[in-house]
């Protein structure tokens, strides 16, 4: 019965993540709908019901907590903790259109939920499932009232879910792809757009994550320009994935080289630039699983736009457009994490950096658009104004990238919106303020 319970959770909580990627009519989805039935069966035989619950994290079912689930599927706890469910009952005469309606509602807003879970489950036809809370009197979670930790603790357990699907590949394990698209569309979903409010939750990480941290950002960054360029929700998660594991052949790289001062040795040299190869080998075995992009972006994402980047290829192909992408934001994110814990790289600096690669290094226009999107602001980018008030960049203008919308925070009396594009005449910023030196004081408005 222990197993069968287990078996039915994992199997439910498959269906949850699958609606949030598929349609309601995706085979892949009708399959795991059918697989949740016919476990959930099994597991009420002669029970009248199961109640799954979720304390501190951790699931339980009856008098039983799985610790090893617990981990697996923390991104799927969180998702359902914020929109106010601790437990599930479930009553033996539950049937398939139940369920499937069920994992579809919990793939819309968190907010319906939030209103009268009971209500809502049976204005749906859900009449065998109801949720709840392990305390009654915790506080409901309002959509548009996100605190910055519940943002925090989104966004690391996306990354502890990356971390153990990076073990998967490396360790050359199955790998849970579902699991990790539904981490992707969680992240997009929160944090797209966002790059420098993300650049604060950095600075209190362990500094061993920093690599899963700087492709997590990529990740994020490539989804946001992917999807800005007019592709599907689709393609833009096969994006996201394929930025994930850009780099994974130097993660078969020693560390000593990687992090070493002095000069790299010919030979050393020679053994980080084959990592694009190694890392297209290693992600070519998972080609049934996450499809041939990511070996195609591992390969190709230092090939560069004029081709005199690595590895050295005899033909004149040029990358694909996830390669151009990925890239863009790969070096866009490498110097933005400087501003962390080496030399401060203000944002209109590394526009002016990568700008001179623009046509060389990077596809000159795919480059333009990034900038496009992202500013030479960026949203959450504390600055200076020429009226020496202080302002955090709120929006993007992306009809002048160089004057975003802003909002002064600093002095009190001072404080309003400002479009920029449309002051011209009367204010412009004078300097950016770095958000861990002089600027740090102000990262709570950031984050409001």
């Amino acid at each position: 019965m222990l197993k069968a319970r287990k078996k039915a959770i994992i199997h439910l909580f498959s269906a949850i993540k699958t609606a949030k990627l598929y349609s309601g009519d995706h085979p892949l989805f009708n399959d795991t709908i059918e697989k949740t039935y016919l476990s959930l069966k099994d597991a009420l035989t002669n029970k009248t019901e199961i109640v799954v619950g979720m304390v501190d994290g951790e699931l339980a079912c009856e008098e039983d907590i799985y610790f090893d689930l617990s981990r697996k599927l923390k991104s799927s706890i969180l998702y359902l903790s914020e929109r106010n469910i601790e437990k599930i009952y479930i009553h033996k005469a539950v049937n398939k259109d139940e369920l499937r309606e069920f994992a579809t509602l919990l793939s819309s807003s968190k907010s319906e939920l939030s209103k009268d879970s009971q209500k809502v489950l049976a204005l749906h036809g859900i009449r065998n499932i109801k949720t709840g809370k392990i305390k009654d009197d915790s506080p409901f979670l309002v959509e548009g009232t996100e605190d910055w930790q519940i943002l925090q603790n989104r966004y690391e357990t996306s990354v502890d879910a990356y971390v153990r699907s990076m073990e998967s590949v490396l360790n050359l394990e199955d790998l849970d792809y579902i699991d990790l698209r539904f981490n992707l569309l969680n992240v997009m979903e929160s944090f797209v757009g966002r790059h420098q409010e993300i650049m604060s939750l950095i600075a209190i990480k362990n500094k061993d994550l920093l690599t899963y941290v700087h492709l997590m950002n990529v990740a994020i960054l490539a989804m946001h320009l992917t999807a800005k360029l007019g592709y599907s929700k689709d393609n833009v998660l096969d994006v996201g994935v394929a930025a994930l594991f850009h780099d994974v052949g130097k993660m078969y790289i020693s560390s000593k080289i990687l992090k070493k001062k002095s000069k790299l040795t010919e030979r050393e040299y020679s053994t980080i630039k084959d990592h694009t190869v190694l890392g297209a080998r290693i992600l070519n075995e998972y080609s049934d699983t996450m499809g041939i992009l990511p070996a195609v972006v591992a390969f190709e994402h230092h090939l560069r736009h004029d081709l005199t980047g690595y590895p050295k290829v005899t033909y004149l192909k040029k990358p694909s457009i996830a390669s151009y992408i990925v890239s863009i934001c790969d070096v866009y994110d490498a110097l933005a994490q400087k501003r962390t814990y080496k030399n401060d790289t203000p944002p209109n600096e590394i526009y002016e950096i990568m700008i001179k690669d623009r046509g060389k290094l990077f596809h000159p226009e795919i480059l333009d658009k990034f900038f496009e999107v992202t500013g030479v602001w960026p949203v959450g980018a504390i600055v200076s104004l020429t009226d020496k008030s202080i302002a955090v960049v709120r929006e993007v203008n992306e009809g002048d990238i160089f004057r975003p919308k802003v909002e002064v925070i600093f002095p009190p009396e001072k404080k309003r919106f400002i479009d920029m594009e449309a002051e011209r005449q009367t204010i412009e910023i004078a300097a950016p303020l770095n958000p861990f030196a002089e600027g740090q004081e102000y990262l709570d408005a950031v984050r409001r």
